[in-house]
């Protein structure tokens, strides 16, 4: 059965294995406030919140930007579920990675890289994946155990690390391993305020 508490986007190309994602463009939406809401058309569900600047340095540098996130939840029904970022206000033509983590903030515990998120010249950007979005989860073997941890929330990271300098400056900002090439800039965005408390437990 599904729980709510594990609807931050599971990517299934974790270690444990599962349904590869794929990502087409599409163009910028608006605004999405979080709620759980029906839809009228079948019985599909979706889910809506917004990532916000991971520190108020950041909230300052980037003070229009605003990362929506739309799930629609159909795995039952069709094999995957729809995820949407729709964003406004970010650098232009600037690269982010984007992880489902196990914790928002630094140390951030378990980490899933699942997309990249490219704005552009005006600061837009538009990515739809379509993939198992709903039992969000990393294993491995700590010593003979086997350890599952909970991917319950979702970071965005500045792809390059000189991508971050109109904030912090030249060579400032901490690099980071949060690219496929091992080197990131800082986080931008996570889902620390996606719901008062411990968002999506």
């Amino acid at each position: 059965m599904r729980t709510i508490g594990k609807l931050l986007l599971a990517v299934v190309l974790l270690a444990v294995g599962g349904v590869a994602g794929f990502v087409v463009a599409t163009r910028t939406g608006g605004d999405v406030p979080l709620k759980l809401a029906s839809n009228d058309t079948n019985t599909a569900k979706t889910l809506k919140f917004q990532l916000v600047p991971s520190s108020d340095q950041l909230r300052k540098c980037m003070p229009h930007a605003k990362v929506n996130v739309r799930v629609e939840l159909t795995t039952d029904e069709v094999g995957f579920d729809t995820v949407k970022f729709d964003a406004s206000g970010l650098p232009p033509k600037t690269s982010f990675t984007a992880f489902l983590l196990e914790v928002p903030a630094s140390p951030f515990g378990a980490a899933e890289y699942f997309v990249d998120v490219n704005s552009d010249k005006y600061g837009k950007a538009h990515v739809e994946a379509k993939l198992i979005a709903e039992e969000a989860f990393s294993s491995t073997l700590v010593g003979k155990d086997r350890i599952r941890k909970e991917l319950n929330h979702m970071g965005m990271w500045f792809a390059d690390p000189a991508d971050d300098d109109f904030c912090f400056g030249k060579g400032k900002g901490a690099v980071t391993p949060f690219d496929g090439d091992d080197e990131a800039g800082v986080q931008a965005f996570n889902s620390a305020n996606a719901l008062p408390g411990a968002p999506l437990p």
